[in-house]
């Protein structure tokens, strides 16, 4: 199924060396808002298009009438035991952020963390060809980076971008109406706890991969559509914390049908005997309040839709009459596309009903 590091005692598996993998890793979303609670906010600057205010994927910095530069980082400890396979998909959630502002990559920084003594220097050159062999599918270099001695194994990438200034996109300004179309399935979570409790099957860590490597290019040809007008990208937070920081953002409701979204091949059945992230468990402390409805699931759904997604999909807010393009173009590049709710007047939460 996957390699494992070899050191001077045997196998390691990167995961053991890890107390939490991928997106999962990430600060609970209430916690998050605490830390940053009072915080001063982005000075000023009259270039900065897209700064700290608000919970977006990166920050703009407009360069001249025709280009902005997107800028963002993300990292992470691994998910999964492969050097490569660890390596490719924290670079593919790294330049997620790129195309979910509606940019194109021009090139990347390596954020290298490694516990020397526990690693060997294959494995770690594994995982940064991993990262290389994705920005060369996105067609850009990995120009340099900086690496540290750490505890845990952490990698990711500094991701710069080019859009248009008038294509930025950003996670605030859905409009009343506006349908909500997420780009892939759900259940990376779900399927990387099982990996780690040796649960998760060939095909099951087949799907995981590939969703997690398979890179967002269709965001920048979505800013291009007349009708889209807000997206962002799923990760740590799930679906629900994602939709709503969109439904925050723009002082809307948003009505997610539950039943909507696609899973992962073995996601509905591990999460129906009961596996499910620590991370799915904080999101829903932190945020659980403000949705409404999810007293009539299945516990197991529930935590489906607030489990941390690791380079997860597009999640797009586009105009009723332009919702089929947005459909057709995901569904073309080969993404598991569906509609999952629809925006309303009224307090930005998010309402669960089937067929919203």
């Amino acid at each position: 199924m996957a390699e494992s590091a070899t050191g001077a005692q045997g196998p390691v598996r990167l995961t053991s060396l890890a107390h939490g993998g991928g997106c999962g890793c990430k600060i609970a979303p209430g916690v998050l808002q605490q830390i940053l609670a009072g915080a001063p906010a982005s000075a000023p600057f009259a270039s900065l298009m897209v700064g700290t205010e608000t919970s977006d994927d990166a920050a703009v910095w407009r360069l001249n009438d025709e280009q902005a530069l997107i800028a963002t980082t993300d990292f992470f400890m691994p998910m999964v035991d492969d050097p490569r396979d660890f390596g490719r998909i924290a670079a593919a959630n790294a330049l997620s952020d790129v195309y979910a502002m509606g940019g194109r990559p021009i090139l990347a920084l390596a954020i290298v963390g490694m516990p020397i003594n526990a690693l060997p220097v294959e494995t770690i050159r594994g995982i940064l060809a991993g990262g290389s062999e994705i920005c060369a599918e996105a067609g850009i270099p990995i120009a340099g980076g900086h690496s540290i001695d750490s505890v845990e194994p952490i990698y990711g990438l500094v991701a710069l971008g080019l859009v248009h200034p008038d294509r930025v996109m950003t996670n605030r300004a859905a409009r009343a109406g506006d349908e909500l179309i997420l780009g892939k399935a759900l259940g990376v979570g779900v399927l990387s706890a099982a990996f780690k409790q040796g649960r998760l099957d060939a095909e099951g860590y087949a799907a995981l991969v590939s969703s997690t490597t398979r890179l967002n290019t269709p965001g920048p040809d979505l800013a291009a559509l007349d009708g889209v007008h807000a997206m962002t990208d799923v990760t740590g937070f799930g679906l629900l914390g994602h939709g709503l920081e969109m439904a925050r953002g723009a002082g809307l409701t948003l009505r997610i049908d539950p039943l909507a979204p696609h899973l992962l091949p073995g996601a509905e059945a591990l999460a129906r005997d009961g596996v499910r992230t620590g991370a799915s468990v904080r999101n829903w402390d932190s945020y659980g309040a403000d949705v409404g409805g999810a007293e009539a699931l299945e516990p197991w759904r529930r935590d489906l839709l607030s489990d941390p997604q690791t380079s997860g999909g597009l999640l797009v807010a586009v105009a009723p009459e332009a919702a089929a393009g947005v459909l057709s173009h995901l569904r073309s590049a080969g993404f598991e596309a569906a509609r999952v709710g629809r925006f309303a007047e009224g307090p930005g939460r998010i309402v669960l009903a089937p067929g919203a």
